[in-house]
């Protein structure tokens, strides 16, 4: 008995000391590098902080940004898995931009992707199926496929739907105002609420009203589906990632399979029904169909660059560009639930962000609301629309300088398809091998004193016309750099705008004792939220001031 107990233990310390060196042989791989790094901690790497709450998003990526102030690259490690963080904005355009082609895609969701970049995960589900998952010659093609629906001229036709959401929200808060109600609401509620009708109307060809029914089918399905916090969801993404083909056989997706299957149900159903009825709508089903149809091409329009916003972020030969591909009616409506995602969190994130600074600064909501009633007196009595909307300078200034301090995309990464020879012109030269990741900070980006004087300071003056033409394209990324950037940047500044624009033109937006200030973000989530929400009152302004 002894001797089988000395046995058991002598194997238990052997497991211990190889599981010991294969973990410290991992955190060997910024040594033969030119690279500072984070020390690593025993199997978390640099991770912990973030994996045990100790730390938002935010902070955790700023205090590894902010180690090597005079390196133009870091590393941490994620777990066991060495990433490298970008500082420079010179290499964040190459890589983003020049050297496109060695940064093409996202990091996969499975191995099975990386031999081919063409296999999506599984071909019958959404997440896996959707432009932001896709790589390769596969996301080209899908992105091509859907930058026309994209431009100014789509967005022109889209306006009125987003328009209709903006009055139906002012119409909500007048009616509780009328009704004696308190007026003191979270904002990141209410805007994920709006952010859904808007998706609703645009996206999906439904009407919904989430304010008023908060329990419309559509809004609780959503909520479900894009729950990423859940035990759930976190269990299905490590599943997938470590034993894909396992998920395949039992056909799960990182997404809740219900509401996936409710919200594919319903596309089709939407489809099938405008073609029996001859139905037309400026939305994105009927982008789908056209695309079906082959009849959905880019067209130039001059219009695009010179009226978008300062953010807008313009389409490359990549999206511009034709191919043969057949896209399977899984592979389309999958796009719609990009589309649902971006408008439920990522908006609503930018919406709720912006009011925070409108409600903190009031000489800058006062100049706001000012320009807001000269439009509105300009249009003489007719309704808003998207060329006037586009004209407002302070607008566009504010929503600019929201997304500098608040990008709701805190960080994004990059897959180095092959190897890659980093080369900073500066001393920094060395090879990052097929494989790795590079990670592109944009909120450290964006709060460096180096890139933005006073970087914590709500300024729209950074974004006038005459500052910028000073503004670095590597130092403003609030959608992402080079062609794999949002393609939905004008769409989300539009319903951004549209919501403000009616929001402050009849309320004016105070603190109330549930307000946090300053706000902090939330350690629970790996988003830019809010971590007790944004809370306001909202105080109705006198008719002639409105």
């Amino acid at each position: 008995m002894p001797q089988v107990d000395l046995f058991t233990a002598a194997a238990i310390v052997a497991v211990v000391v190889l599981l010991y060196h294969y973990v410290a042989k991992k955190y060997e791989y910024f040594l033969t590098k030119p690279v500072p790094c984070v020390k690593p901690t025993f199997l978390l790497g640099s991770s912990g902080p973030t994996m045990f709450r100790k730390a938002d998003v935010v902070s955790h990526f700023k205090k590894i940004y902010d180690a090597f102030p005079d390196a133009s690259v870091a590393g941490f490690y994620d777990l066991l898995t060495p990433m490298f963080l970008l500082r420079d904005p010179e290499m964040i355009k190459k890589i983003g931009v020049k050297d496109f082609d060695f940064f093409m895609d996202h990091s996969p969701l499975s191995p099975d992707q990386v031999s081919d970049g063409e296999k999506s995960y599984d071909p019958d589900t959404l997440f896996a199926n959707s432009l932001f998952a896709l790589r390769g010659q596969k996301w080209r093609d899908m992105r091509s496929t859907l930058s026309p629906a994209f431009t100014g001229s789509k967005m022109r036709h889209m306006f009125e739907l987003v328009d209709e959401c903006g009055k139906s929200l002012i119409e909500f808060f007048k009616a509780e105002a009328a009704a004696g109600r308190p007026m003191e609401y979270e904002m990141k509620e209410v805007f994920s609420k709006v952010g859904n009708d808007v998706i609703g109307t645009v996206a999906f060809g439904i009407k919904v009203d989430s304010l008023r029914d908060p329990e419309n089918e559509f809004y609780m399905k959503g909520k479900k589906m894009l729950n990423f916090q859940s035990l759930a969801t976190f269990a299905r993404f490590l599943l997938i990632r470590f034993a894909p083909r396992l998920m395949r056989w039992l056909k799960s997706d990182i997404l809740d399979g219900d509401s996936a299957s409710y919200f594919k149900r319903m596309i089709v159903d939407n489809m099938k029904q405008r073609e029996v009825h001859g139905i037309l709508r400026n939305d994105m089903i009927q982008m789908l169909m056209d695309v079906r149809k082959g009849t959905l091409k880019h067209q130039k329009d001059e219009k695009d660059t010179k009226d978008a916003g300062f953010a807008t972020v313009e389409e490359s030969q990549v999206g511009k560009s034709s191919h043969s591909r057949v896209w399977t009616e899984t592979e389309l409506i999958a796009q719609c639930f990009l589309f649902f995602l971006a408008g439920f969190d990522t908006v609503s994130t930018c919406m709720t962000f912006l009011m925070y600074e409108l409600m903190v600064n009031p000489d800058i909501q006062k100049r706001l609301h000012e320009e807001i009633l000269e439009t509105d007196k300009s249009l003489n009595g007719k309704a808003l629309n998207y060329e006037v909307l586009q004209q407002m300078e302070y607008m566009d200034m504010v929503v600019s300088e929201t997304l500098r301090k608040w990008p709701p995309g805190v960080i994004s990464d990059r897959y180095c398809n092959k190897n890659y020879l980093y080369d900073d012109g500066r001393g920094t030269r060395f090879l990052i091998e097929k494989g790795q990741v590079v990670m592109i900070p944009a909120y450290c980006v964006h709060h460096d004193p180096r890139n933005y004087s006073d970087p914590d300071r709500f300024d729209p003056e950074r974004f006038n016309e005459a500052n910028r033409a000073q503004i670095n394209t590597g130092i403003y990324i609030p959608f992402g750099v080079g062609p794999r950037n949002c393609i939905g940047s004008r769409l989300a500044l539009m319903e951004v705008k549209c919501m403000v624009y009616h929001l402050l033109k009849h309320f004016e937006v105070v603190p109330t004792e549930k307000t946090q200030i300053p706000v902090r973000i939330a350690r629970d989530s790996f988003a830019l939220h809010p971590e007790k929400g944004v809370w306001v009152e909202l105080k109705l302004r006198n008719s002639k001031d409105s």
